[in-house]
């Protein structure tokens, strides 16, 4: 038995929560994986997991097995970072993620110069408006917008965005521009389901936060459709500030309902936090937060 081997199957079980996540992520059967876990169980005497046809979870002995396995693997991983200059000189891949529209309009130019600075690293990119699992799918950095739920993640933030409501110009001559959330209810909305309800759109926060019914005329699922739809003047369109930056510059959108947006929503860089940060990881976030910080600004 390869007993480190065994030890990252077993982390790696933890982290995904089932031994069929955990397959998936290291491209393993799910019945060498088992019998991984299970080979080291036999080895220690000892059960390190609960199993449950809902749930898994680590028994008190396991807790304690999985904390030194994670110091073990973390010394031999810093190790063999030392040894193959991974410290010394900033090189390799890293896996990058970010809502769609944002990562065409801020990080793929960041992206670009980054690249040019540092010709041996490379960048996997991933845009896409669903919250990737950063664990399972192995991604090193995450432009996340929103407030954070609470986790082992680390965040620098980058600056916020709103969420707004526009029309086109035509759109708002015909039918009229909405004084209060409640005139929604005579205008056409486009819902981008992503981010919204097709069936109700809210405002204010906390105590004065109030749903409002909307007319959803048309419903897609991307951001870019829905504002395409909003300048050939369908409707109106709820999305989020740097989405309909251009259109709004052009003058082919116009912002309504100013006094009732939301407080802005949080951006923010998120990363796994492992320490010591390889180095291509820092001078990606080092290179990476002041530019966006400006360009969202």
């Amino acid at each position: 038995m390869d007993r480190l081997e065994s030890m990252s199957v077993l982390l790696a079980v933890v982290d995904a929560g089932s031994l069929s996540a955990a397959a998936r992520h290291l491209g393993m059967p799910l019945p060498t994986v088992s019998r991984k876990v299970a080979e080291l169980e036999a080895h220690l005497g000892t059960r390190l997991l609960h199993r449950t046809t809902r749930q898994l979870s680590l028994t008190e002995t396991g807790a304690a097995y999985v904390a030194a396995c994670r110091r073990i693997l973390d010394d031999i991983g810093e190790a063999e970072r030392t040894a193959t200059g991974e410290y010394a000189t900033p090189k390799g891949v890293l896996a990058v993620t970010a809502p769609v529209v944002f990562g065409r309009l801020h990080i793929v130019p960041v992206v670009a110069d980054f690249l040019a600075q540092y010709p041996e690293i490379d960048i996997r990119l991933v845009l896409t408006d669903k919250v990737v699992d950063m664990m399972e799918e192995q991604i090193d950095v995450a432009l996340r917008i929103g407030h954070l739920p609470d986790s082992s993640l680390m965040a620098i933030g980058v600056g916020t965005v709103r969420r707004v409501v526009c029309g086109g110009p035509a759109y708002l001559a015909r039918r009229g521009v909405p004084a209060k959330p409640k005139d929604l209810a005579t205008h056409n909305c486009i819902s981008f389901e992503v981010l919204e309800s097709r069936r109700a759109w809210v405002f204010g926060n906390g105590r004065s936060e109030v749903s409002v019914p909307v007319v959803s005329r048309l419903a897609v699922n991307t951001a870019e459709a829905a504002i395409t739809a909003a300048t050939l003047n369908v409707g109106l369109v709820r999305v989020l500030s740097y989405q309909v930056a251009d259109a709004i510059r052009n003058k082919s959108l116009r912002v309504v309902l100013k006094d009732y947006e939301a407080a802005p929503s949080p951006v923010s860089l998120v990363h796994k936090g492992q320490a010591p940060l390889p180095l291509k990881l820092r001078v990606f976030l080092d290179f990476v937060a002041p530019r966006l910080r400006e360009r969202i600004a």
